[in-house]
């Protein structure tokens, strides 16, 4: 129920945040253009609380926080005194309008990067991009343990997710592609990773694992936690022994454990499991033998569970001077604006799957879990959010500004205004795709929740 309470929460206080400015861009700039504002609101349906100012201008939050909106006086939805008219929103010039309408998806586009820039100055905290275990085509491609990626495609890397960011739309074209990397003593090196090699199933959440890296933090130390006393390890191994090495296999990380074990038990016979307790290094000859358990028949164990892993601390900070972070900003939301699009374009042609398309659920999933995770990478998940919805809103898709704007990029061509009936028209369609689109992100949200 606590992960249900905070979601909604952080999900308010996220949407609150971008549609007030979203709403705030139209606002001002309606303003300075001399169109007068009726309403403000943030949320849909009954205002639960508003106010007037000097203008006449009422500002209001409504009952359903999906949302917002700008009235503006209008002669098309209301009779205007002779003497306002020149305030009316149909009234002003075409660049006027195209202006107002654009200022909302500019004010999320400025506000990314300002989110972004408060983001390197607190210094978001992270994992390095250093390759644990390599299988697959990483492994094909030479990457051993150790290895620092530090280009990924031609693309600056820091940490494991700008690596994870980096190989998403290599993977999705099956591209190879060159990683720079620094290994373990120290030296560049630059290796060939065969993306074009996946396989046609790729799971498009996890393209690094299934490229087969291993973040070296993702690895947990195989400490032992238990000895079952009916186990063959019973009074050679003690809680609190760090497993190194099963059958002269180092062993770095706890998974890497249980199937050198079933390797060792199949072979026959006798191995030595190397351990460090105390400090010591010992060397201790055992035989697995096979599970009791009916549910894991055939399986061979030495009867030890390892210490369940606790999140590493962090590795890497990406922290900028406030000079410094400006730039740094600005090429981020560069960075993410192109992989945003990139994805649609590729979802449209099929290349990516429709399941990334997020519904409310799924957002204040992530609002809720970057919340938690701190301050630096709820910033993070506010400027993704915001430059999201700038770019949604500029689709020419009548009811949303792209399609107010594509409306008035054809009045300049044609001359003139389009007809009533024709903008009439797109609202239906646009209406009929937002549904559809709508449609698909609750049942994609709905999908996620459902076990697998």
């Amino acid at each position: 129920m606590g992960d249900v309470l905070g979601s909604i929460w952080w999900l308010l206080v996220s949407l609150g945040v971008l549609v007030t400015f979203h709403e705030f861009g139209h606002y001002w700039v309606a303003r300075r253009c001399g169109v007068d504002v009726l309403r403000f609101s943030v949320g849909f349906g009954k205002p639960l609380w508003s106010r007037f100012d000097r203008h006449g201008t009422e500002f209001a939050i409504a009952a359903i926080p999906l949302g917002g909106y700008v009235k503006f006086l209008d002669e098309r939805e209301g009779e205007v005194p002779v003497d306002r008219q020149a305030h009316a929103f149909n009234r002003q010039d075409v660049w006027r309008r195209i202006a107002i309408v654009a200022a909302g998806p500019a004010a999320n586009l400025l506000l990314c990067v300002a989110l972004l820039w408060a983001m390197f100055m607190v210094g978001r905290q992270d994992y390095a991009a250093v390759v644990g275990q390599a299988g697959g085509v990483a492994a094909a491609a030479g990457f051993q343990p150790g290895d620092r990626l530090r280009t990924v495609d031609g693309r600056r890397i820091e940490t494991w997710s700008e690596a994870a960011m980096a190989l998403a739309a290599p993977a999705l074209d099956r591209r190879d592609i060159e990683v720079q990397v620094e290994d373990a003593a120290g030296e560049a090196l630059v290796r060939t990773l065969r993306l074009s090699q996946l396989p046609p199933a790729l799971d498009e959440r996890r393209i690094p694992e299934q490229a087969g890296f291993t973040w070296r933090f993702m690895q947990a130390p195989a400490r032992i936690d238990a000895v079952a006393a009916d186990g063959s390890a019973a009074g050679v191994l003690l809680p609190g022994d760090l497993v190194l090495a099963v059958d002269g296999n180092r062993v770095d990380a706890a998974g890497q454990v249980a199937p050198l074990v079933q390797a060792l038990g199949e072979q026959g016979g006798t191995g030595m499991i190397e351990v460090e307790r105390d400090g010591e290094r010992l060397a201790l000859e055992l035989a697995p033998r096979r599970s009791s358990d009916p549910q894991r028949a055939g399986r061979w164990e030495l009867g030890i569970a390892l210490a369940r892993p606790q999140a590493p601390a962090y590795d890497a900070v990406q922290r900028h001077g406030p000079l410094a972070a400006v730039p740094m900003a600005l090429r981020e939301t560069g960075r993410l604006a192109s992989d945003s699009l990139g994805m649609m374009g590729r979802m449209l042609t099929g290349q990516a799957s429709a399941q990334n398309v997020s519904g409310p659920i799924t957002i204040a999933r992530a609002a809720n879990a970057s919340a938690q995770r701190g301050v630096d990478w709820f910033l993070y998940f506010l400027a993704l959010l915001s430059l999201s919805l700038a770019i949604i809103n500029l689709l020419p898709i009548p009811i949303l500004d792209g399609g107010h704007l594509l409306y008035y990029l054809i009045e300049l061509v044609k001359g003139s205004p389009l007809s009533e009936r024709t903008m009439a028209a797109g609202q239906y369609v646009g209406l009929a795709l937002l549904a559809g689109l709508m449609g698909l992100a609750f049942y994609n949200d709905i999908l996620g929740l459902v076990p697998r």
